[in-house]
């Protein structure tokens, strides 16, 4: 945002105050200054010139020889090569030592051979932007108004004596993205309530608006608010100087009197009004309604737009004549030939017009302020002033009353604070005086008894909603850098908790097999959060997001990792393992009122090669096994091991249906693991790709086993192998468990060493083969004690599972 310090004089006094003044004040209140500036810093010797004598170069098809009459008693000698130049006019001069934009010093010299005393500048030699610069004067020089006198610096006459203030605005303070939600804070900190000069709505009481218009808007969700007025007998011309500088000044390119209009209201109000020419029209019938698929509309840029039914539109006579809050259409623009003004002034859903201003890469000074909000209450306001000017400075007449499709009364907002809060929350010793000062400074009106506050919001402080955003108010005009600082109270911890303890061992445990941790940010995108989902949840959604990218609380962990990936490999680092551990956010109920619940989770991810080629080991791919070992050591470090079993999971599309498994603690699902679907795999643009995500919340407050000393037994180890054809829907867990359920108390280990299902295998089955090691602490096991324990373990699994024993 940028402000106008003159602009803004125009409405407070600032007299006692210096623009950087102003913006450290600015700073230090709440609002980022980002610079001070002024067009004429660093450039000198800028003069009015009025051009005596205009003559073709003898040896150039384009130079000129002019004559300049700088305000000294002789003619200045220039060549000019600006297209535009002719005698008779006045101009802006560069004389002999003359500093022009970029710190360019100006000669004399000679141009092709005739002397030239100095340079005839254009608006982008002094450091205007070519994009606010006049269409006139965009490929040439500029013209100096008659009333300029010859000598003056033309410093005044553009208005490059004035500093501009560039703010930067967070989202909620949207307020702030105008002239009079500026002199409003500004107001604030000065003390002073600004002041508006306005002209007076004179309407044609002959004419009716509704004569001319009839406004349907089809869902007032979509459009609370939808009004035009209507101007006729307008001449379209350049604006006077003074509004053509104030919109250059601001970063705006002046068009025509009706356009600049409208660009004017947008800065001082921050409403975005729509100019459409209504001898355009095909009718008097206006609808607010969504598109339908397919529909076409050819906006004020020329492209042709396809329409969906997420795009909110303005149609007359059922076709489409602008995309509501974001680009007008180029069947009803503003053109030379323009007598009658219809203009729009209205209120549009803020999530609709983010998303169509993205679909179509159309972001504008007047999408932006239909995303962040509006001041609801001067909605038809800056329609009356917009209609006066455009009347005056047209040589029109405004319609009597207003054509309305839909209107919306702001609802009297009341904030309730106690003195208490403010001073136990900031640490102060505020008296109710003060409060009482800082509340009348804001503009607030309130009550207060027994140092308990109503505050009354005026509809302009529309991101003021409850007691937190008021204290913030009092902190900020109180001055933050009055508030003590004092250190935290409370009682000494006794070090770290069991989970503390546990989180960090599972991290060491992580960073010892090879990944590298990330953080991702907890916002994201619809879509993205509800992916890798094995728990149900509604959205939180941001009431002021600063992108749709980043509108929702995140469900998941592994959609911002698979980003980390994906960001990772388009930079060519191919072999990645990966973890996050954070916060997500699950929400059962009504996410409007209930704040969901925050759940810890871990989630990995690894693609690419586990192992790289050398000269004596070959390149090893990442699989499905590498990611479980992983886990069964979390497991085993978390001393959960024993209770973690496995079920295959196919539920969760964005996954392999085939090679992924849901982890189940005590039979409870605490997450997953896996293979990334292809599809999945080709959206984020890599290949191959395994993940986890699992809930540390449930595993942690598990009750795992207390770690007992056990001497190194001094009697041997005996190993047994066992080979069993079983069903391919046999799962190894089942095995195992039986195995162990039966080996009884000398079987310490079982390894899986074995699987085949190729040849000599009858369809349909496979064998598995198992390494047991049993060890007695107090004796040596001889093979009687171990055939028996075989024996049983066979009988178990054929009774059981039907296996073979091979």
């Amino acid at each position: 945002m940028l402000v106008s310090y003159k602009w803004l004089s125009e409405m407070l006094d600032l007299t006692n105050i210096t623009p950087k003044e102003l913006g450290d004040k600015m700073s230090l209140t709440g609002i980022e200054v980002e610079s001070v500036t002024r067009l004429l810093d660093g450039l000198k010797k800028l003069v009015v010139g009025f051009v005596e004598k205009c003559i073709p170069h003898p040896d150039s098809d384009h130079l000129s020889i002019c004559q300049i009459d700088v305000g000294e008693d002789e003619l200045y000698q220039i060549v000019c090569g600006a297209s535009n130049i002719k005698a008779g006019i006045k101009v802006i001069v560069a004389l002999p030592g003359a500093r022009i934009a970029k710190n360019i010093k100006i000669k004399k010299g000679k141009i092709r051979g005739v002397i030239s005393r100095g340079m005839i500048c254009s608006l982008q030699e002094l450091g205007f932007a070519e994009a606010v610069i006049p269409k006139e004067f965009a490929e040439g020089i500029y013209y100096m108004p008659k009333e300029a006198v010859v000598g003056d610096e033309v410093y005044s006459y553009l208005d490059m004596d004035d500093s501009v203030i560039e703010l930067a605005i967070t989202p909620n303070r949207a307020d702030a993205l105008s002239m009079r939600g500026i002199s409003f804070e500004v107001g604030t900190i000065l003390k002073q309530v600004p002041h508006f000069q306005e002209a007076v709505l004179k309407e044609e009481p002959k004419e009716v608006a509704a004569k001319y218009l009839s406004i349907k808007v089809e869902n007032e969700k979509d459009t609370p608010i939808y009004k035009m007025r209507l101007i006729k007998n307008v001449k379209i011309a350049p604006s006077p100087l003074w509004l053509q500088k104030r919109l250059m000044i601001e970063g705006i390119r002046p068009i025509n009197n009706v356009v600049d209009v409208t660009n004017y209201i947008l800065l001082l109000f921050g409403q975005p009004l729509h100019a459409f020419d209504y001898n355009k029209f095909k009718g008097k019938d206006i609808i607010v309604r969504r598109a339908r698929n397919d529909e076409k509309l050819i906006t004020l840029d020329g492209f042709k737009r396809k329409l969906t039914t997420k795009n909110l539109i303005i149609t007359n006579n059922n076709k489409p004549v602008a995309l509501a809050g974001v680009m007008g259409g180029k069947n009803t623009q503003i053109d030379t030939n323009t007598t009658i003004v219809a203009l729009e002034t209205a209120l549009f859903d803020p999530k609709l017009i983010r998303r169509t201003s993205k679909e179509f890469n159309l972001r504008s000074e007047s999408s932006l302020r239909f995303e962040k909000g509006i001041n609801k209450e001067t909605v038809e306001k800056a329609c009356e002033v917009a209609s006066t000017m455009i009347a005056e400075l047209g040589d029109g007449k405004v319609v009597s009353g207003v054509a309305a499709g839909s209107e919306f009364i702001p609802e009297k907002r009341i904030v309730n604070i106690t003195l208490d809060y403010i001073n136990n929350s900031l640490g102060t010793t505020l008296a109710e005086e003060k409060v009482n000062e800082i509340f009348s400074a804001l503009g607030f009106t309130y009550t207060v008894l027994e140092h308990d506050y109503s505050v009354n919001i005026p509809p302009r402080r529309w991101d003021i909603i409850i007691a937190a955003d008021l204290l913030e108010e009092v902190a900020r005009i109180y001055g933050y850098e009055k508030l003590p600082s004092t250190l935290p109270k409370g009682a000494i911890a006794n070090g770290l908790t069991i989970k503390q303890k546990l989180v960090r061992k599972i991290k060491e445990m992580l960073e010892g097999a090879g990944l590298s941790e990330v953080i991702s940010y907890a916002l994201t995108t619809e879509e993205k959060a509800r992916q890798f989902r094995i728990k149900q949840s509604k959205l939180t959604h941001l009431d002021w997001p600063m992108s749709e990218e980043k509108a929702v609380l995140r469900l998941n962990l592994l959609s911002g990792l698979l980003d980390n990936i994906h960001f990772n490999i388009a930079r060519k680092f191919q072999n990645l393992a990966m973890y996050e551990l954070g916060k997500v956010f699950i929400n059962t109920k009504n996410p409007l009122k209930d704040l969901p619940k925050e759940e810890l989770h871990l989630a990995i991810a690894l693609t690419g090669l586990w192992q790289e080629k050398d000269w004596q080991t070959d390149k090893k791919t990442v699989t499905f096994f590498h990611l479980k070992g992983i886990l069964e050591k979390l497991f085993s470090a978390a001393g959960v091991e024993k209770l973690i079993t496995y079920e295959v999971l196919s539920e969760v599309e964005e996954l392999h249906p085939g090679r992924t498994a849901k982890i189940l603690l005590n039979g409870e699902a605490i997450g997953f693991f896996g293979q990334v679907h292809p599809i999945t795999d080709k959206k984020y643009g890599f290949s191959r790709t395994y993940v986890a995500e699992i809930s540390l919340d449930t595993l942690l407050p598990t009750k795992s086993k207390t770690s007992v000393f056990k001497a190194v037994s001094k009697f041997p180890e005996v190993t047994r192998d066992i080979a069993l054809l079983v069903k391919e829907s046999v799962l190894n867990q089942d095995l195992m468990q039986i195995i162990q359920n039966t080996a009884g108390r000398f079987l310490r280990k079982i390894e899986l060493f074995d699987v085949y299902a190729k040849d000599n295998i009858d369809k349909g089955q496979k064998s598995m083969a198992y390494t047991l090691i049993f060890n007695n602490p107090y004796a040596t096991l001889t093979d009687e004690e171990i055939n028996a324990i075989m024996n049983k373990i066979k009988k178990k699994l054929v009774e059981k599972i039907g296996a073979q024993i091979r």
